[in-house]
């Protein structure tokens, strides 16, 4: 098996976390840009175009990116011996996690393609609502790691 030195963990975690922040402050502000959207710019004109442009850009400038690097760096870490003890839960509850965290990005990514084409269903209620889904996850995400649990 692959292993990554030891000396190597800390930078990997640094960067680790640094993606994730990224990855997360996206996560949070797609759904919003949504909701006004969704309630101010409708289907056409200027607004929406720039609605657009704002979300088209911060997916795949920002968020692609970020999740990419999440995954990459998350990955290596799995690495570094001693790390993950796969018979405890907590790696577990982390993965499903970041597994349903991963979904629900592309399925962001696939609203903001019917936002664009005028095709969208939701509500500003309904993508209110989507905003907290990346906080449950994160909440998991963090109390297994942290309480290891």
């Amino acid at each position: 098996m692959l292993e990554v030195p030891v000396f190597m963990y800390p930078w990997l975690k640094a960067f680790h976390v640094i993606s994730v922040i990224s990855w997360m402050a996206g996560l949070l502000y797609l759904p919003r840009l949504f909701v006004h959207h969704v309630e101010q710019a409708c289907c056409t004109g200027e607004r929406h175009d720039l609605f657009v442009m704002m979300e088209r850009r911060l997916l795949r400038i920002i968020m692609n990116p970020a999740m990419i690097a999440t995954w990459v760096f998350g990955l290596s870490l799995l690495f570094v011996p001693g790390i993950v003890d796969w018979s405890q839960i907590w790696p577990w509850s982390k993965a499903a996690a970041v597994l349903a965290m991963t979904w629900f990005h592309h399925w962001l990514a696939q609203r903001r393609k019917t936002l664009e084409t005028g095709t969208d269903a939701l509500t500003g209620r309904d993508y209110r609502l989507m905003n907290e889904v990346p906080t449950v996850l994160m909440i998991v995400i963090v109390l297994s790691v942290v309480l290891k649990f």
